[in-house]
């Protein structure tokens, strides 16, 4: 009850038995987080700021991808030493991804989200999943940038605001609060 399409007929002829080909799931899959970790990510209005959302946003789906067996890294952009964590698999790696994240400490120039945007599309050089964890309040010219990145890998814009900053247009992109 097989699909024909299924059959590997190479082998069925080697072999003279029919052969199957079974498809799993991709696996090691790499998936970056490039994280703006800028000045304007610090603020926050109640008691939680977006870092802190951005922070627990890349450690839950970090988590949730290391589980089943793929590799996570990370680029961050906005600090006073912009960093890379390659991509590496398991609980330790996230742990390092959050010590990185929880530790740098903001610049007071302003956002430039085409710096992290170019970082990114220059250091992946496998295809990957890419989280792009922002409040997209940038100088302009990263939109560019963006539809680059999108075009050789997969792209999850993610955008951090603030109670605050609902008044900003929507840009189409996920929004965590």
């Amino acid at each position: 009850h097989d699909d024909v399409r299924h059959i590997d007929w190479n082998v069925t002829a080697r072999q003279g038995v029919p052969h199957v080909r079974v498809f799993t799931e991709d696996r090691e899959m790499a998936a970056w987080f490039l994280v703006d970790l800028s000045a304007s990510i610090d603020f926050g209005s109640g008691d939680t700021r977006k870092r802190e959302v951005s922070t627990e946003f890349v450690a839950v789906i970090a988590r949730l991808l290391t589980r089943h067996g793929n590799r996570v890294g990370a680029i961050t952009h906005g600090t006073t030493r912009d960093g890379m964590i390659p991509a590496g698999g398991g609980r330790r790696q996230v742990l390092q991804v959050l010590h990185a994240l929880q530790s740098a400490a903001a610049e007071g120039r302003p956002t430039r989200l085409a710096e992290l945007l170019a970082a990114g599309a220059n250091a992946l050089r496998r295809r990957s999943t890419v989280f792009i964890v922002s409040d997209f309040v940038s100088e302009p010219g990263w939109e560019r940038l963006l539809g680059q990145l999108a075009l050789r890998h997969e792209v999850v814009a993610v955008r951090v605001v603030d109670p605050l900053e609902l008044e900003l247009p929507d840009l189409g992109l996920v929004t965590l609060r």
